[in-house]
């Protein structure tokens, strides 16, 4: 890996024709000799910690095909200066390939654009860009195979505006006149401030294998033509203002393998079609106002990797089938094979990502890590009745989250069996008994979260209990032992002692010393009496002490 500086010298080099300098951990400015390459044709750059601002002469180079500067601390605004004198060149042979990713461009979409008229990929993500997409780009975008600027025509097969700020309807750029079928694979508009219901036009995207809406200002009920999109594998619409139920034309998309409508106003009971999707690995709905029960055909999901349905109206029982989820049920299970058919699209360097809540955080899970994932959370509902014994049964579970419920009974004796979990929520409940000593055996765990329940007796001792928070177990009365301040009283005895073993040492004990006690007392009793009752006795047993006296 090079660092340092890009050397000066380099500039002197005028039949040099590539250069590529990406992945590296070069620094400080680019040298505007670089200017001098007049034979050069692709400079790549990108991904090191190159800064100061783009090189104006840059744009000199007449035989410049192929530009990449993203991922680096380029400062200063990029601007027609930069590339407006490339349209000019003898031969027109223009940039074909622009990366400028986390490049300020922005706030306004660079007028410059409209000189590259050979411009086939376009890369302008985290830009700066605030602006409404102005007309030019509807024609000018017409030839671009691979873009993230706000148009689309039948050739684009990925089509990504995220995290730019955009706002406005969806309609204004995407419902714009096609000729021929679209050829469109992944359209990512997530992160912006988009607003207004989804345009009928969404409809046109047939082989549409991954939509994500998520995190703008969208509103209405998902509408049921989205059910046409028979290829989708991947939908994400969360974070927004989506209202009324899942439509039921949903269903048609047989191949869905990722269902994200996390945190918008969706009501009803959950669809009965969603647990018929065998082949299913994430289904996240929490935040929503889903209600009804969670019914048995849940655990028909043997591929399911994520469920979070927390925060939600959800009531009843959990249900008792978990052991049927087999890649949570399995310590090794490899599904990254099963995982990238979710999300297979032809452009792999499109990233995919999810927003899941861990250990009470939220963090973004990228597409590597993803199938490596095990998580159920059912937190923050209704739901009634015990922990089901077989959930202790998910070998390969990682986070279980059941807080804020009202659960009763006792956690499941074999919960330690779960040897790989981190994180465990049990909290404001109505659970009761002994903290099971197996916990001890979960030596990965490092979120623990057992307060406010009826939990008794001792807490377990292990260099794992031992490291978590008071606050962890507070709001269980008759809890103790560290790190409570509660000091446990002797008749709760050692942790791991079955009960009903100590308690019949106790009265063995008791019995003992009773009869010691009264063999005693008969026996004192029964001396003293014969010598009060016989003189002849008494007289010899004075006599024996005054011998015995004589001889001292």
């Amino acid at each position: 890996m090079l660092t340092g500086r890009i050397p000066e010298s380099l500039g002197q080099l005028k039949h040099l024709e590539i250069v590529l300098l990406f992945s590296n951990s070069s620094c400080g400015p680019i040298p505007s000799q670089m200017g001098n390459l007049s034979s050069l044709t692709s400079l790549y750059l990108g991904t090191n910690k190159l800064n100061g601002s783009l090189p104006k002469n840059l744009g000199l180079l007449s035989n410049l095909v192929e530009l990449s500067t993203e991922n680096n601390f380029i400062e200063g605004m990029i601007t027609e200066l930069n590339f407006a004198k490339l349209s000019k060149l003898k031969y027109r042979t223009c940039l074909i390939h622009l990366f400028l990713a986390y490049c300020k461009v922005g706030p306004k979409f660079p007028a410059w654009l409209q000189t590259q008229g050979s411009l086939q990929a376009l890369y302008l993500s985290y830009g700066g860009i605030v602006d409404t997409a102005p007309n030019w780009l509807w024609k000018w975008a017409s030839h671009i195979d691979l873009i993230v600027i706000p148009h689309l025509s039948p050739n684009v097969a990925v089509f990504t505006i995220a995290n730019d700020s955009l706002s406005g309807e969806i309609s204004s750029f995407l419902c714009q006149k096609m000729n021929g079928r679209s050829e469109l694979k992944i359209l990512d508009l997530s992160n912006n401030a988009l607003s207004g219901e989804l345009p009928h036009c969404l409809a046109r995207w047939q082989f549409l294998i991954h939509l994500d809406l998520g995190s703008n200002y969208l509103s209405g009920k998902i509408p049921e033509f989205i059910g046409s999109l028979f290829y989708l594998k991947a939908l994400h619409s969360h974070n927004n203002s989506f209202s009324g139920g899942i439509p039921l034309s949903l269903r048609n998309c047989t191949s869905l393998g990722l269902i994200d409508l996390a945190k918008n106003k969706l009501s009803g009971n959950i669809p009965s079609w969603i647990w018929e999707r065998t082949h299913l690995m994430v289904l996240q709905l929490r935040s929503n106002e889903f209600f009804g029960d969670i019914p048995q055909q849940i655990c028909r999901l043997s591929y399911l990797i994520v469920l979070d349905l927390a925060n939600n109206w959800l009531s009843g029982s959990i249900p008792r089938c978990w052991n049927s989820i087999s890649v949570m049920a399995t310590t090794h299970n490899p599904i990254e094979d099963k995982f990238n058919t979710v999300v297979d699209y032809s452009y792999s360097r499109y990233p995919q990502h999810l927003l899941l809540v861990i250990k009470g955080r939220e963090s973004k899970y990228s597409s590597v890590v993803l199938p490596l994932v095990r998580i159920v959370d059912l937190s923050c509902n209704n739901l009634s009745g015990g922990i089901p014994t077989e959930i202790s049964s998910l070998f390969g579970l990682q986070s279980l989250n059941l807080s804020r419920n009202q659960l009763t009974g006792r956690i499941p004796q074999k919960i330690g069996d779960i040897e790989y979990l981190e994180s465990l929520d049990l909290s404001n409940n109505h659970l009761s008994g002994e903290i099971p000593v197996s916990m001890t055996n979960l030596t990965f765990l490092s979120h623990l979260d057992l307060s406010y329940n009826n939990f008794s007796g001792r807490i377990p001792s292990s260099t794992q209990m031992q490291s978590f928070n008071a606050l962890d177990f507070v709001g269980n009365p008759e809890l103790c032992g560290a790190p409570l301040l509660k000091n446990c009283t002797e008749d709760e005895g050692p942790q791991g002692v079955n009960p009903s073993d100590g308690n019949g040492e106790i009265l063995e004990r008791s019995w003992f010393y009773i009869g010691t006690e009264t063999g005693f007392v008969v026996h004192f009793l029964g001396v003293c009496g014969s010598l009060l009752c016989k003189r002849a006795w008494r007289h010899a047993y004075f006599k024996f002490l005054d011998n015995m006296k004589d001889g001292v």
